[in-house]
This record gives C-alpha cells, sequence and structure tokens, in this order.
C-alpha cells in the first residue's frame, strides 16, 4: 500500500514524489518505462496510466492520486483523454483525491494577459480544449479533485524557454532568438511551488472542487530572465532577439511541434500573467525566489559556477 500515486515522473511528479517521501509518506509512482526518482520510501511502477483497471489497482487504499502525466506535445488529442479518464475511474473507485497539475492554456488569450482563479475557461485552441475537457470531465465524476495551475515552468529538468532557447545559447555563446516579443512581461513558475501547492492543497477540503493558481514570482520579460539566468550560470550575457511571428507558423506547416507551438504563441507574444493572489491569502503559500529555480536549472544543465 502506498499512501500517495503519482502518475509521472517528470519535474513535478518527482518533485512531489520527494517532498512526500522526505516527509516519510509511501509514494508509487507510475510510469510506461517505470522511471522516478530513487528513495527508500518511493516504489516505481512500470505500468500504461491509460488503462483505467490496471491503475486502479496501482492505487487502492491511496489517499492522493497525482496527475503529473505530460504526454508528448503533438498528440495531446489523441493521449490526454484515455489517460484523465483512467484517473478519474481509479480516484472514484478507490475514494482518492484526484489532484491535477494543471497549466494556463483553457484560459486562451486574455485582455491585458491577466489571469485570476476567477478567469473564464475560454480557449478556443484545440490544446486548450483538451485541458478543459479534462478539467470538466473531472468535476463532473463526483470526486473530490481539485486542478492546481502554473506558468512557465523553472527549476531543474523544466521544459520550455529557458532550456530549449536560452540555456543551449549560453553554452555556445550565441544569440538567443526567442519566439516572442523579449520584452513582454511574463510569470515563470517555479517546480518546487507547483509540488509544493499540489501536496497542500490535496489535503485540505477547502481546495476541492476547484482549481487553484500556484504562487509565483513577480513576471518577469525573457531579456531579464536571460539576464538573470546568465547571472546564475556565471556566463556572459547572452543577446536576445525577437523571432519574427511568422516564422514558426511557416515551419509548422511542415514541422508539428512547431505548428503546436504556433497554437500558444500568443503566451509571449504579449503579457502573459498569472495571478495567485486566492491561493495565497487561502492558504497562507508563497512564491519562492526566481532566482532558487534559475540556479537549480543551471545546476541541472551544467552551467553553474
Amino acid at each position: 500500500m502506498s499512501n500517495h500515486v503519482i502518475v509521472g515522473a517528470g519535474p513535478v511528479g518527482s518533485s512531489v514524489a520527494r517532498l512526500l517521501a522526505d516527509a516519510g509518506e509511501t509514494v508509487r509512482i507510475v510510469t510506461r518505462s517505470g522511471s522516478g526518482p530513487e528513495h527508500p520510501l518511493i516504489e516505481r511502477i512500470a505500468a500504461d496510466a491509460g488503462d483505467a483497471r490496471r491503475l486502479t489497482e496501482l492505487t487502492r487504499d491511496a489517499e492522493v492520486l497525482y496527475n503529473c502525466a505530460n504526454p508528448p506535445y503533438t498528440k495531446w488529442p489523441e493521449l490526454w483523454p484515455p489517460m484523465s479518464a483512467a484517473m478519474i475511474t481509479a480516484a472514484r473507485e478507490n475514494d482518492a483525491v484526484l489532484a491535477i497539475t494543471g497549466n494556463l492554456y483553457g484560459y486562451g488569450p486574455q485582455p491585458g494577459g491577466r489571469m485570476s482563479e476567477r478567469t473564464p475557461l475560454a480557449a478556443t485552441g484545440r490544446k486548450g480544449r483538451v485541458r478543459i475537457a479534462m478539467w470538466q470531465d473531472a468535476l463532473a465524476a463526483g470526486i473530490r479533485t481539485l486542478e492546481v495551475r502554473g506558468s512557465d515552468y523553472v527549476g531543474a529538468g523544466a521544459t520550455g524557454v529557458v532550456s530549449a532557447v536560452l540555456i543551449p545559447a549560453i553554452a555556445k555563446g550565441r544569440t538567443a532568438w526567442i519566439p516572442g516579443d523579449p520584452e513582454a512581461p511574463h510569470t515563470w513558475t517555479y517546480v518546487g511551488d507547483m509540488a509544493r501547492t499540489l501536496v497542500t492543497l490535496a489535503r485540505d477540503e477547502r481546495a476541492w472542487g476547484r482549481a487553484w493558481h500556484v504562487p509565483s514570482a513577480p513576471a518577469v520579460s525573457v531579456r531579464e530572465l536571460a539576464a538573470r539566468y546568465g547571472t546564475m550560470a556565471g556566463a556572459p550575457a547572452v543577446r536576445v532577439r525577437r523571432l519574427p511571428r511568422a516564422a514558426m507558423r511557416t515551419a509548422g506547416l511542415v514541422i508539428p511541434m512547431a505548428r503546436e507551438l504556433a497554437e500558444m504563441d500568443y503566451q509571449f507574444y504579449g503579457p502573459f500573467l498569472l495571478d495567485s493572489t486566492e491561493t495565497e491569502q487561502t492558504f497562507g503559500l508563497r512564491a519562492t525566489d526566481l532566482d532558487v529555480g534559475l540556479k537549480e536549472e543551471a545546476a541541472h544543465a551544467g552551467l553553474a559556477r
């Protein structure tokens, strides 16, 4: 028996597992490969999280089931529905809380770029619609559930602009071409804060039945983020330039990943601001300083001083 079952061993799933195990909780991580952090209290299981019967067996007697999965970006419409349905079934059959790792896609573009916990879900893009359907299905299932939504991650193992664009540019001393406006303010969420918020809210009945935002540091532009990351990594300042918006859209005609990124490019060509006031006031959580996540990411990339 494990007190907690986590689907996914990426940055968030692994952080949740370590946080719980370090507190003396027993944890079971479910992934296709059986991967996950090593710890005496963490059991790693290789299984298909889309198999409702198998996942229900693995979740037997668990207190919380954490959805920390992250299927391939280009296959969300095919892979997310069966995985989400299996997790809902497992939570219902075992009377477990379903704690969902969410993002901001479901809101779609918002005036001024600001999103609070009360912003309506209005996305029209296919990835945003997938996230909306997942959340609505969980709410309609009659289970104890919550969704914790964060912005683009920083921290060890995080994937995004820092790992895909800034780190390679810094490592090679080249210009970083940003698919967005380098000056636009943007919220960045520390992976550790996502994990801490998930664990805290999963056990608090005040959180059940609705979505919450991860306390995140004040928004900074990609240009400022690059400067701060360079300082953390002890690297020379990297030049940051704007990639023409049409470039990614044109590439998307033949490159599936570019097409998926182009659908979400509004997040980087204007302000993208996460408001977590309600979460902070309700649960007393506070954001970790952004530099903590940048230091971790620099160390993970082998660029730390």
